[in-house]
This record gives structure tokens, C-alpha cells and sequence, in this order.
């Protein structure tokens, strides 16, 4: 009987050590969660990839402005462009039917809202 009870303490102790090898590496990823992103600082420092301004080609400067502007104003104002003069493929939303300005962009007649970032940084420039 003394056999029985120590293989039933031998299997029980690895089980208790499996539950504890998770737990402790859950710590580090908390922790991790917690932390807080530094604010950007007032003193002039360097803006993000999205917030820094990018001055736009001829083509797209047609289109969204000659003024140099972060990404995602870009975007936004090239959004404004195809709503206002109705370029959305009515069957499929995802669709832009480009105009004489945006094929220069774009290259293309058809353009995927997917692709048109890919094109659009292509036309964007460090200011």
C-alpha cells in the first residue's frame, strides 16, 4: 500500500508543476499589457511615420493638393475625391473606376481600395 501511495504523490507532483510553469509565464506577458506608451513630447521631438508630413508627386498633387501632408490625410482626401465625383464601383464598393487624374496615380483604370495605399505611397514623398 505504501507503493500505491507514493506513485500517486510522484504523478501528482509533475501536475503541479505543469500548472505553475504557465502561470509564471503569463506574468511577463501582463505586465507587458500594462505598460503605458510615452506621450509625444512638446519640445519639438520627431513625429511618427503617420503624422510626419509628405509632399505629394504632380500627379497625386492633382488630386489631394500640392501641400505637404501626413498619410492619413492623404488618404482621407483622396477618399473626399472619389465620393465627390462618384468613382465607387456601384456593384462592388471595394472597387475605384479611375478618372484621368487618378489613372496617373494609380496606373491603371481599376484599382482596389486595398491597392490604392500601395499606390499612393508610391506617389508620397519626405518633405
Amino acid at each position: 500500500m505504501a507503493k500505491s501511495t507514493t506513485k500517486t504523490a510522484e504523478k501528482a507532483a509533475p501536475k503541479d508543476t505543469a500548472k505553475e510553469a504557465p502561470k509564471a509565464a503569463e506574468k511577463p506577458a501582463a505586465a507587458a499589457k500594462g505598460k503605458k506608451v510615452a506621450a509625444p513630447k512638446a519640445d519639438g521631438a520627431k513625429p511618427n511615420a503617420l503624422q510626419q508630413p509628405l509632399k505629394p508627386t504632380a500627379e497625386l498633387a492633382a488630386v489631394v493638393g500640392d501641400a505637404a501632408l501626413p498619410r492619413g490625410e492623404v488618404v482621407s482626401k483622396v477618399w473626399e475625391y472619389i465620393k465627390k465625383h462618384n468613382l465607387q464601383n456601384p456593384e462592388n464598393k471595394r472597387e475605384i473606376l479611375a478618372d484621368e487624374k487618378l489613372k496617373k496615380v494609380f496606373g491603371k483604370d481599376k484599382c482596389t481600395m486595398f491597392e490604392m495605399n500601395k499606390h499612393l505611397a508610391a506617389h508620397l514623398k519626405s518633405a
